[in-house]
């Protein structure tokens, strides 16, 4: 049975020129995550969790920093930016699991995140309408590789083994639960994710 989900395949249409400058960039990056990992998306779900962390960490502290400086509230910003960065991280430990990382794979992550941190720091402090719209657009392009990931579940090209038992402690599964409910339950955060990032960037455009 294939997987759909309306509320997960919502997609934010771009309307100006920072908008269309994130959404391409997003589909970049997706384009080469797929050349990268192509079917392996166990994998691919560790090296891009890895990244997806870092936005809201970043976020959060320049808003903190701000907020410091100005002596201004943060309107609840930093509390969701940061529950955001830490849900990122939960996914990559559960995937961690799943995953038996290769030598280079473990490079690639020092190479990304530290690349990662420092280009979206600085995207953040010229423009943080643009960095929360990019964000938005990887949440949408997650989106579309958990749904990949599902559909190969259901036609049998992956095994739905048995959910390592951190997935089930941190979403509250049930004991039986299997790796297309843990990937299921990934996506629904990252859902959530793409909304929250969307609704900041069009706050910022006010």
């Amino acid at each position: 049975m294939n997987f759909r989900n309306r509320h997960f395949e919502k997609l934010h249409v771009p309307r100006t020129i920072s908008d269309r400058v994130a959404k391409s960039l997003s589909v970049l990056l997706r384009c080469v995550a797929d050349l990268f990992f192509q079917e392996c998306y166990t994998h691919r779900a560790v090296i891009l969790e890895t990244v997806a962390a870092v936005p809201g960490m970043v976020a959060g502290m320049l808003i903190h920093l701000r907020c410091l400086r100005t002596q201004s509230p943060d309107n609840g910003w930093i509390k969701t930016l940061l529950a955001e960065a830490e849900n990122e991280r939960m996914h990559l430990m559960v995937f961690v699991e799943i995953a038996k990382l290769r030598w280079f794979e473990r490079v690639l992550i020092i190479i990304m995140q530290g690349f990662f941190f420092s280009t979206f720091l600085v995207l953040y402090l010229i423009s943080a309408k643009t960095a929360h719209r990019l964000v938005g657009y990887f949440e949408e392009e997650a989106i579309i590789s958990y749904t990949r990931f599902l559909e190969e579940i259901d036609k049998g090209n992956i095994t739905n083994i048995a959910a390592p038992k951190i997935a089930i402690e941190y979403w509250n599964l049930s004991p039986e639960a299997d790796l297309r409910e843990v990937v299921m339950a990934a996506c629904a955060d990252e859902a959530k994710h793409r909304d929250n990032n969307h609704n900041f960037a069009d706050i910022l455009s006010k």
